[in-house]
Parts: C-alpha cells; structure tokens; sequence
C-alpha cells in the first residue's frame, strides 16, 4: 500500500529531528507535501539535552524533498501564537492547503519531585508540552475549516499522559492535559469531519530520551551511565522484552490516523509503548 496520504499538507511542530523529523518524512514518503517547524535553539532548563538547530531543520527539508514533495520550513517557538499562525498561513500559500496537524513538539527538563521542581521548569514545561499543542492546533485550525474538506489533527501527548511516573511531574501534567485538548478538540470539530487524535509513545530512540540527563535519572547509582546501563530499567517498564522504540514506529501510527484508514477513528489514546501501560 503506497499514497495512503496522497496530495495532502501536513503541518508538523518539533520537526528538525527525533519524531518530528521521522513523521515529516513519513508522511512524505505516503504522498503528503510538510510544514515543517520547530525552535531550533535552546530552551531555559533543558540543558542537557543538545538543542536542535537550523542546520537540524535543513536537513528535514532535504529528507522530505528526497521522497519527491515539497516542504516550507519555518523557524518558530510553539509558545509565539503569532508566529505559529504566520508560518502555517505561508505554508498553506505555498502548498495550497492543509488537511493534518501533527502538534508533536516537546521538551524534557526538571528531574525533581513535585514538591522540589522550580517555578521555572513548571512554567516551561507547561507552555510548551501543553499550551504550544494548544496553540499549534489553534494556527491550523482555521485552514482546516474554510478548506471544508474535513481533516486529521494528531497530537503527541506520551505513556505519562495515561499514567504517573516519579520525578517527572510536570511533564505528566502536561500530557494528561494532552488528552484533555485532544477529547475537547475531538468534540468541537466533529461536526466538520475533523478527526483528533493523541499517540502515546513510551520511551523513544531520540535525543529527548538518549541523553545524559535522562540516563542519570534512570541510573542515579552509576556516575557516568551509558545506553546499555539505562537498558534493563527501561526495559523492566514494558511488557515485550525492548527498553525503547524507534521513531518511525510513532511516525506509522501518526500515518495511520492521518489517512483515510482511520476515517472513523477520533478521540482515540493510541498507545505505542510496547504494553507499558499494562503495568
């Protein structure tokens, strides 16, 4: 099966790499032209987890130009509405619609308990992991609408938007509220055969996840961990016998709700967190 989203415009937050970039290229190579966005720098708190950056975001764009489809890039924060909203409308020029909203971008800080995390991290966590879905699906919704030809909206939210892990407190906020958006969009925009939906990965072979910070938090006994010490923990969170999934095996879920597979299927948590949530 090929084209399963033939001739559509996807519009994707977070996509310099990671997810991102796997659904960007995903998507592409099934027949979507990309709006491609992500921050491309820093953010406060997030230090030891390398940023993406504008060479990052580049190199998408040539990913998904080498499945033969266009793409606009823009740099932009998912906290600047105004800046979504005016990357999205020039996409959408260009490209001469849009049909998918993939609302995938996301940071990981903090490490602290509920009761010990800054100020600062909560706020960071929140505006991005919860209000940029928000307000990513906010920019795109419009073009969905005066299209009239109905459309899929995707949002990341994680195994911590089902259930609560220590240590990372704000980030399960923000993606319980995750769902919240999704079943409250998923509700408003039915009656336009706009479908809405949220994956739930569990642990991701990307920079978000294999990075320092987060071995440390999964092996605080060891002062240097690697991969290979952080694998039994992880792997003990899961029910198959695997520490973490690769990225494209998110990007095949994002692709089956995007298509005309799923035309029925809204509201839906899909789940790809080898049976995690089972336990």
């Amino acid at each position: 099966m090929s084209g399963r989203v033939e001739g559509k415009v996807a519009f994707i937050t977070g996509a310099a790499r990671g997810q991102g970039r796997s659904h960007a290229v995903r998507l592409a190579q099934e027949g979507a032209d990309i709006i491609a966005v992500d921050v491309c720098a820093s953010v406060s708190g997030t230090d030891l987890i390398p940023a993406s950056t504008p060479e990052d975001l580049a190199e998408t764009a040539e990913l998904v130009k080498a499945q033969g489809r266009r793409v606009v890039t823009a740099q932009v924060d998912v906290r600047d509405f105004d800046a979504l909203s005016a990357a999205v409308a020039g996409g959408v020029e260009e490209l001469g619609g849009l049909d998918i909203i993939v609302a995938n971008a996301g940071i990981g800080n903090g490490g602290q308990t509920l009761d010990q995390l800054s100020e600062a991290d909560w706020s960071s966590m929140i505006d991005i992991n919860l209000a940029g879905v928000w307000k990513s699906v906010k920019a795109g919704v419009p073009h969905l609408l005066s299209a009239g030809r109905g459309g899929s909206i995707i949002l990341t939210s994680s195994v911590g938007g089902i259930k609560a892990y220590p240590n990372t407190g704000h980030y399960i906020a923000a993606k319980h509220g995750v769902v919240g958006l999704m079943k409250t969009f998923a509700v408003e925009l039915g009656q336009h055969s706009i479908r809405v939906n949220s994956v739930h990965p569990t642990n991701v072979n990307t920079p978000m996840f294999m990075n320092e910070g987060t071995m440390k938090l999964f092996r605080p006994d060891l002062e240097s961990p690697g991969p290979e010490d952080m694998l039994p923990v992880a792997q003990f969170m899961h029910v198959l016998p695997i520490g973490w999934v690769e990225p494209v095996d998110i990007s095949n879920a994002v692709l089956f709700l995007a298509s005309e597979e799923a035309r029925y299927i809204t509201g839906l948590q899909m789940t790809v967190d080898a049976g995690s949530t089972l336990k």
